[in-house]
């Protein structure tokens, strides 16, 4: 006898059925349980959606992202924010776009410790250790 080798033959007839479904078939004279499948309501209450939809548009990173520059905007001096704004805060760097060459300048060489500072008096050392300046916003 010569054995072929295993291969996947799909189930014959509809999906299986339960004992209970098969009980509630007898019972009922006829098999309801696709219509009530099918009927079943799978809507989701908003409080369960909303962290998964907070969560996905990162709202904790972007609300943390406002306090950061409305932070900058009230502890650095008002010349260096008009011309140098926070882009981002990435694993205790806060990189910050400079409009010039010149400011950039001015600001790496002048007032880089002062602004580290301040920053890290407002939001603590752990969460700014260091401060990147970038010409362009």
């Amino acid at each position: 006898m010569i054995r072929r080798p295993f291969s996947y033959a799909p189930a014959k007839g509809g999906p299986r059925v339960n004992s209970r479904e098969k009980v509630l078939a007898q019972w009922r004279g006829l098999n309801v349980t696709p219509i009530e499948k099918a009927q079943r309501v799978t809507a989701r209450s908003l409080a369960e959606l909303m962290p998964l939809v907070l969560k996905d548009i990162r709202i904790e990173q972007r609300q943390a992202e406002a306090e950061v520059v409305k932070v900058w905007n009230a502890t650095v001096d008002p010349n260096v924010a008009a011309h140098a704004q926070p882009i981002n805060l990435h694993k205790g760097t806060l990189f910050v776009g400079v409009d010039s060459n010149v400011w950039l300048s001015e600001i790496v060489r002048y007032r880089r410790q002062e602004i580290l500072k301040r920053m890290q008096n407002a939001f603590g050392v752990d969460n700014i250790q260091k401060i990147s300046f970038r010409i362009g916003a």
